[in-house]
């Protein structure tokens, strides 16, 4: 009669018991929580109270920011233009756009000097407009009130371009209100009355 084999448990030996499995990963746990916990086991790191020394000469902003109400500056300006004309003496009106750069110094006897171009195109005639024009301006009772002058070429859809010139007035007030008189070559003398509704939209 055969003794009865023992069971497999935590009095067997080997590798296969689990006894000894759970007292060893137990034993790891513990050895590791225990270094975890004791900071004098853990290694010496070292500690630089010093920084690293500047490589550059630190940068410092402007002590403030230019007030609002300071629109001197360099400014180019974009928009469209209506006026009408009278010319060859009937009226007609003209519509089309003009870009302009103008330096303001509104603190300066001459607050303003720059140039414009623009282009029309008549709504009755045939044909349209070119301009270049010199621009200045100062301060008079509270606004910019300036003059202009310079050169114009007139086109037609069935005649050469005629060449001429003009000279204006104009101010300031949200909007360019404009006059001017001028010469064109076979056209005879013109005057004009319009709108610039341009905006800047760049400023140096």
């Amino acid at each position: 009669m055969r003794p009865e084999r023992q069971r497999l448990g935590s009095f067997v030996r080997g590798a296969r018991s689990p006894g000894i499995r759970s007292g060893v990963l137990a034993w790891l746990l513990g050895a590791t929580s225990v270094v975890a916990a004791d900071p004098a086991r853990l290694p010496p790191t070292a500690t630089n109270p010093d920084p690293p020394p500047r490589s550059a000469s630190p940068r410092v902003g402007p002590d403030s920011l230019p007030p609002s109400w300071d629109l001197d500056g360099i400014y180019l300006w974009l928009g469209p233009t209506v006026a009408a004309s009278r010319i060859e003496a009937s009226w007609d009106s003209t519509v089309g756009g003009h870009a302009a750069v103008l330096r303001v110094r509104e603190r300066q006897a001459l607050g303003v000097i720059g140039g414009a171009f623009g282009a029309t195109m008549w709504t009755e005639r045939d044909g349209g407009r070119l301009w270049l024009d010199a621009m200045i301006g100062t301060r008079i009772a509270g606004r910019m009130i300036g003059a202009s002058a310079g050169p114009i070429l007139e086109l037609g859809d069935l005649a050469h371009p005629r060449i001429g010139g003009s000279v204006g007035v104009w101010t300031f007030v949200g909007v360019t209100p404009f006059a001017r008189v001028g010469v064109v070559t076979e056209l005879g003398a013109f005057g004009e009355i319009g709108l610039h509704l341009a905006l800047p939209v760049l400023r140096r």
